[in-house]
């Protein structure tokens, strides 16, 4: 493993959260958001993360062979999809601007399918994962710190 590799992984974690922050504060700003420029009311979206392992590049000899995917080098964000699974949230409010005319549902709204409570949990588990990765950066500093530090002696 190179002299960066760990802080280079530790990286990828934190633009990968940090991409991850971002699409949350999206879904909470507009969790009242009842009309998009698609049409009916906003989707919550979601990120879909894969590791890097295109090409790993160390394997301990330590490793049960049957374990040996080798180190991976990081996170990647490979997509960013609309939850169309959940169906919007009906809010019954007749004087809504988009409140539906006819029909069974009549004096309903449809709202976006997004949850402020599952939103924030999200917040602090990504919020967590970053500071994860701020504390393995720290962690290769000071070792590489030790390391200057016993070569000068």
């Amino acid at each position: 493993m190179g002299l960066f590799s760990t802080i280079n992984i530790a990286a990828t974690g934190l633009t990968a959260q940090r991409l991850r922050q971002d699409v949350i504060a999206d879904n909470i700003a507009n969790a009242n958001t009842t009309r998009t420029t698609e049409g009916g009311p906003f989707r919550r979206s979601r990120i879909v993360f894969r590791p890097r392992v295109d090409q790993p590049y160390w394997r301990s000899q330590f490793l049960p062979e049957r374990l040996d995917n080798g180190v991976g080098q990081g996170v990647r964000v490979v997509n960013i999809q609309k939850d169309m699974d959940a169906d919007p949230r009906l809010v019954y409010d007749p004087n809504h601007p988009d409140a539906i005319l006819d029909g069974p549902r009549a004096g309903y709204v449809e709202m976006p399918n997004v949850n402020i409570v599952d939103e924030m949990v999200d917040l602090i588990s990504a919020s967590r994962n970053y500071e994860a990765n701020t504390r393995v950066i720290d962690g290769a500093r000071s070792m590489f710190q030790g390391a200057l530090q016993i070569g000068r002696g």
